[in-house]
């Protein structure tokens, strides 16, 4: 069954009373073909865009499955007298008012480190693109140019993690097999904790980690904490030449005060899948033949979709049938309303 079909042919399965299940961004898998042999599965995943369809269609949803596009706020979560779960494709959380989730009893699952590899694998590839400079070699050469000079290897130089997740546990475990010293930070991580594979030292500040990489990742959610922490304060500190790289929230990022940095020379570069606005205006970045950009992609991967697809499809059933959910990242496994 195609998933264009599966919102026509669902909802002879669906049992009294019940609603549908609402995919409201572009979110499938086979997993979801076959959720929708049992369920009634309804498929709009432009209805993100356009609030006043999404209202409607989540009025009778009895389970949503967002990405990072739809805004699931308290309003709309009221206005889903039924909604019992809330489906997040990927590991970021902030389009999801979770407080009110779980003050009105819906259950919200997120399978974090599903995409972690594919995540880790795309933060590598922007590293070397910067190191190789892939993306100029590439223009040259297209423009008939024929010129050779001389990259940066990543062997033996030192790699910041910043945040010790499961997206940046799986790069310390990648920037290792390069060969190169990797330096991890979390302040949220306990004192005495088992240092994931390949860290070869935990920082015991932001500043010690930024003053010993030649990258620096970024693996954080965005909060009222890191919301523009990579400011000018922040890029100073970084080693003369280095690279940044993030593919966590675009947010985390003051962007004029990275261009100045670039600009200047202080940095080498930087490797951008995500920005503060998206899709971002161009701009100065966009101008920079220091930076490499890619458009919030790190996490798909065909690998990485179906094990999310996967995830939530059981976590859904699962809820709908009353039993607790696997990947549940609120206060609640099982609704409550």
């Amino acid at each position: 069954m195609s998933p264009d079909q599966a919102a026509e042919a669902s909802p002879a399965a669906t049992s009294p009373g019940s609603g549908p299940i609402l995919v409201a961004e572009d979110v499938w898998g086979a997993a979801f073909d076959s959720l929708a042999e049992t369920h009634d599965v309804s498929r709009q995943p432009d209805a993100w865009s356009d609030p006043a369809t999404l209202r409607e269609a989540a009025g009778s949803a009895r389970a949503l499955v967002v990405r990072n596009r739809t805004a699931v706020d308290r309003a709309l979560l009221e206005g889903a007298p039924k909604l019992q779960i809330v489906a997040r494709a990927g590991v970021g959380l902030d389009n999801i008012d979770l407080r009110s989730a779980d003050e009105l009893g819906i259950v919200v699952v997120a399978p974090l480190g599903a995409n972690a590899q594919s995540v880790a694998e795309h933060t590598v590839a922007l590293a070397l693109a910067l190191a190789r400079d892939i993306v100029g070699n590439d223009t040259r050469v297209r423009a008939g140019t024929w010129e050779r000079r001389y990259g940066t290897e990543l062997s033996a130089k030192t790699w910041g993690v910043v945040g010790l997740g499961a997206t940046g546990r799986a790069v310390c475990a990648l920037a290792s097999a390069f060969g190169m010293d990797v330096v991890g930070y979390d302040p949220v991580l306990p004192d005495g904790a088992a240092l994931p594979t390949g860290v070869t030292t935990r920082a015991r500040s932001l500043g010690e980690l930024l003053s010993a990489s030649d990258v620096v990742s970024l693996h954080l959610p965005l909060t009222n904490d890191t919301e523009r922490m990579v400011n000018a304060g922040f890029l100073a500190g970084m080693r003369p030449g280095s690279y940044l790289i993030n593919v966590s929230r675009g947010g985390l990022v003051d962007e004029e005060a990275l261009v100045d940095a670039l600009d200047s020379g202080h940095l080498g570069g930087a490797g951008l899948d995500v920005r503060s606005s998206e899709p971002p205006t161009v701009g100065r970045l966009e101008s920079s033949s220091r930076v490499v950009q890619s458009p919030h992609i790190a996490g798909l991967t065909n690998e990485s979709q179906e094990a999310i697809s996967t995830a939530l499809a059981g976590d859904i059933a699962a809820v709908l049938a009353g039993s607790p959910a696997t990947h549940a990242v609120g206060t609640h496994r099982r609704p409550t309303r």
